[in-house]
């Protein structure tokens, strides 16, 4: 069913892995985000929680397809971040807010232009972690044995 594939690099990653991964990634996002929220106000509360909105979001497109590349799942997490940040211009998502936690939560209420950098952020470091777990281990051959 889930097929390996070569990356970019010649090494083969495995899709289950991959999604695997996602699966775990993405409640550790979640706990950091409101452990973050816990102990941590104002700016670096608000900003640092859009960082790792959209590294949730990246988790959730591995997800769901485990075969995208890095740059692309990153691509995919920050274009949906600034489109639901982009929504909040038409005041919808602020007339749901008061109806619905869910989209409170999903989809904020208020358009503010600095949270589009904070997702930039966030989807740079989610492109960077995945291209390091991507990378060769040292010592390891192409087909990922043992050299």
């Amino acid at each position: 069913m889930a097929s390996d594939f070569r990356t970019s690099d010649g090494t083969q990653d495995n899709a289950i892995r991959r999604r695997l991964a996602a699966a775990v990634a993405a409640p550790v996002v979640i706990g950091a985000g409101l452990g973050l929220r816990a102990v941590a106000t104002g700016d670096v509360a608000k900003y640092g929680g859009d960082a790792l909105y959209t590294l949730l979001m990246l988790a959730l497109v591995v997800l769901v397809a485990p075969r995208t590349t890095p740059p692309r799942a990153a691509g995919v997490a920050l274009a949906v971040s600034w489109g639901i940040e982009l929504l909040q211009l038409t005041g919808l998502p602020a007339q749901l807010a008061p109806h619905s936690t869910a989209a409170r939560l999903v989809l904020g209420s208020t358009f503010n232009a600095p949270d589009l950098f904070w997702y930039a952020v966030g989807a740079a470091a989610g492109w960077l972690v995945m291209r390091g777990c991507a990378a060769p281990r040292r010592g390891a051959s192409p087909d990922g044995t043992e050299a």
